[in-house]
């Protein structure tokens, strides 16, 4: 079982969508067969094992192993991951566009590229796992906690200098067998859980 797997077919993200189904990828966390969950969830073994088949079919989980019990197999299934990211890819007719209106002080410009590294990772998870290698990727997250908007305003821009020196610094455009990285920073206010509600800014 992967940590997080990310959906790029449309009707895999259909699936994982549904009431239903959704809740029995959160209790195949753990395997089970359709006569546990259905106890587990409430629903008949035979709707139970319906959208079994449709998550198997969408590879969102799968077989662990057969039971024979009588003149029944019993099978026992599991998420193939203990959560799922939807990439933007799923619904490529209107995924967003980094390219269009490019604006670092717009939010929505934020989450079009947000949107952008969901579905470029995804498609690089996707890709190493068919080969078996590893992705080489970075990440920081960090926390900070501005005095005022000015400050805020000035972070950015030491950052924003920062970054552009470092950029300058490595990118070589003609370095024989070199491959290009995406470099992404983002700065928002934070959201304190569980209401959602966006801190003061």
């Amino acid at each position: 079982m992967f940590e997080i797997a990310v959906i790029e077919d449309p009707a895999a993200a259909e699936a994982s969508l549904d009431p239903v189904r959704a809740r029995l990828l959160a209790a195949l966390a753990e395997p089970a067969s359709a006569t546990m969950l259905a106890a587990r969830v409430g629903l008949a073994r035979q709707k139970v094992n319906y959208h079994l088949r449709a998550l198997e079919q969408h590879g969102l989980i799968e077989l662990v192993e057969e039971r024979r019990k009588g003149n029944v197999t019993e099978r026992v299934m599991r998420a193939t991951a203990a959560s799922y990211v939807i990439s933007p890819a799923a619904l490529s007719a209107v995924r967003p566009d980094p390219a269009q209106a490019p604006d670092r002080l717009s939010a929505r410009w934020l989450l079009a590229i947000a949107a952008r590294l969901v579905q470029d990772v995804g498609a690089l998870i996707t890709g190493a796992d068919r080969a078996g290698k590893r992705v080489a990727t970075f990440a920081v997250d960090a926390d900070v906690r501005f005095a005022s908007a000015a400050d805020r305003s000035a972070f950015a821009e030491e950052l924003a200098a920062a970054l552009t020196g470092l950029v300058g610094k490595y990118h070589d455009e003609r370095a024989p067998g070199g491959r290009r990285h995406r470099v992404v920073v983002a700065l928002h206010p934070g959201i304190d859980l569980p209401t959602g509600g966006p801190e003061a800014s």
